[in-house]
């Protein structure tokens, strides 16, 4: 049986992670942990996800029950999640890794940590998002520079990063098909008189507003027709069913950075692009 730990328990992904571990065969909860001064602390993981009492109270010492946990499922905050890198490098326990806004020196870093301990990182650990990420790939393989490429996603209002990790690794998937930096050709924000559109560009559009769960569309325009590939996730269980799969098959592994294409077998794209 697989001991699993969850960091960032206390959050809506914490707590559908926590929901989810019930569902899967061969892992069981073994510590939950989040920040040190939630006012969750020591309240029983199983009714804070509202999936009946398990015995696993919610902790802020990840150093001191390490020992407890065979690979750690993180989605917290970039801080936290580097801090919580250290410690696992340090007891050589694997890390599914979603948590998102890390900026480059903090990619660099989880880079670092995946050397000496295996890490899956992604974004997004839906089954369907990572199969969105291959179908735009070859769609913008494909049409190349003959369209314009604009990007929307949707979250609910306590999401704090934006745009969405998923939307830049659907950027960053579109950019690799097309060779081109998504330095030079990302449009994150657009106000006042922009003039006309730039060719060659991506344009980005983000909106926060109720319980929004997650809905990305990517647009390939041109003068006459418009692909549209989409997707929409109505529950978190969609994303953490994943991650506990990603822990499953992480167990083991020698130390590299995986991310869901790992997982699901269809080869690797760089989980950095996220």
């Amino acid at each position: 049986m697989l001991k699993i730990g969850i960091s960032g328990a206390t959050g809506r992904m914490g707590r559908s992670l926590m929901a989810a571990v019930r569902t899967v065969p061969g892992v069981q909860l073994s510590a939950a942990f989040t920040r040190d001064d939630s006012p969750h602390l020591q309240m029983d993981s199983g009714e804070l996800a509202a999936v009946g009492h398990n015995g696993v109270p919610v902790s802020s010492d990840l150093a001191g029950q390490i020992g407890a946990i065979d690979v750690l499922i993180d989605f917290s905050t970039p801080a936290a999640s580097l801090e919580n890198l250290r410690l696992c490098q340090q007891a050589n326990v694997p890390v599914v890794l979603g948590t998102t806004g890390f900026s480059a020196t903090e990619l660099d870093q989880v880079h670092r940590v995946a050397r000496s301990i295996p890490i899956c990182m992604a974004a997004n650990f839906s089954t369907g998002v990572t199969l969105c990420l291959d179908l735009l790939h070859l769609a913008a393989r494909v049409l190349g520079d003959d369209v314009d490429i604009e990007i929307a996603e949707a979250h609910h209002r306590h999401k704090v990063d934006a745009p969405s990790g998923t939307a830049l690794a659907m950027g960053h998937e579109i950019a690799k098909a097309l060779g081109k930096d998504p330095g030079q050709i990302f449009r994150l924000v657009r106000e006042g008189i922009t003039g006309p559109r730039e060719p060659g560009t991506i344009g980005f559009a983000s909106i926060r507003a109720g319980d929004i769960v997650g809905e990305h569309q990517v647009i390939f325009a041109t003068e006459g027709e418009r692909i549209e590939i989409v997707h929409k996730a109505s529950s978190r269980l969609a994303f953490s069913r994943g991650a506990v799969r990603a822990a499953l098959w992480l167990a083991g592994r020698d130390a590299d950075l995986y991310d869901m294409r790992d997982v699901l077998g269809l080869g690797s794209q760089s989980a950095a692009d996220q």
